[in-house]
């Protein structure tokens, strides 16, 4: 098969239609109905369904995409490798990453893998978990970092660790100078919560519902910066992964207290690429580097030697 016609085939399993894979491409209409007809010809198979609302990929049409995504991305590093820039370090690597590890932990890699790959770029997308694992899945993202409770199917999940979720606080809080907190230790205090989509919230949700616990957000928001702000002015109580704060702590006067409760202690975090694909040799190289600094973060803090 050649490359453009998988292109073209993937551009409409992406629209849903001729017309917007047309308009996307700079391709006559015509040219890629005789494309995907060929390919149709060539599989002996029907690989689109074609409805009222657009062409929904059947199930031969599902295994092709997966197949042309990866001799795609193949092609374009072959191609890459062959030009001498893995030789010298130059590569874009692709980041799809919860906002968890967005603010601080992923630029803190970057620039540490870019002390040894300066000709390196990143392009990071902070998105949803499904959405992070959707980007690899189609092979618009290299790598997604993402916090997860359930496994992901068309993806390899090359690292996973526990994220377990701690209550953050100012250090004059009055149980900043705990060991540990059950959740219900927090009832007495305002409570600051992402939205209801975040794995954090879902997971605090589950347990409360598990636990008869009632609590009234005083303050709810998407955007973890606000809520960590929030806390550090008065007496009110967050949640969130430690390498998310890891780095603020000290600068910002927090402290990030381990919860007791089980059910808070299911998150994972997870480092995908997609299946069965062969990563460019920098990516590759960043991928070392990102596993070492998820398992022990404090390699970041050391002088690059």
């Amino acid at each position: 098969m050649q490359t453009h016609a998988l292109r073209y085939f993937l551009e409409v399993a992406r629209t849903g239609s001729l017309s917007r894979a047309s308009e996307r491409l700079h391709v006559a209409v015509s040219a890629l109905s005789r494309q995907i007809a060929k390919l149709e010809e060539d599989l002996g198979t029907p690989l689109f369904e074609r409805r009222p609302r657009g062409m929904v990929l059947s199930e031969a049409g599902v295994l092709l995409a997966d197949h042309a995504r990866r001799v795609l991305l193949d092609a374009e590093r072959i191609t890459s490798e062959i030009r001498g820039l893995t030789e010298v370090g130059r590569a874009t690597i692709r980041v799809a990453s919860a906002e968890g590890v967005a603010r601080d932990f992923l630029p803190q890699v970057f620039a540490r893998f870019r002390e040894t790959y300066p000709g390196a770029h990143f392009l990071l997308d902070v998105v949803s978990p499904f959405v992070a694992t959707e980007r690899v899945r189609d092979g618009d993202a290299d790598i997604a970092v993402c916090f997860s409770v359930a496994p992901e199917k068309g993806v390899q999940v090359v690292h996973t660790q526990p994220a377990p979720i701690y209550a953050l606080m100012a250090k004059k809080h009055p149980l900043a100078k705990r060991r540990n907190v059950a959740l219900a230790d927090l009832l007495p205090y305002p409570i600051a919560l992402s939205n209801a989509g975040v794995t954090i919230r879902q997971m605090f949700d589950l347990c409360c519902s598990l636990e008869g616990l009632l609590f009234e957000p005083v303050f709810i928001s998407n955007y973890h910066a606000a809520l960590h702000s929030f806390v550090r002015s008065g007496n009110a109580v967050t949640l969130t992964g430690l390498l998310t704060v890891r780095s603020r702590l000290a600068p910002e006067g927090l402290v990030a207290i381990p919860i007791r409760n089980p059910a808070l202690h299911q998150r994972s975090l997870q480092v995908q690429t997609m299946a069965a694909r062969t990563l460019p040799a920098p990516v590759e190289a960043f991928l070392g580097l990102l596993i070492d600094a998820i398992r022990a973060p404090e390699i970041l803090d050391k002088p690059f030697s």
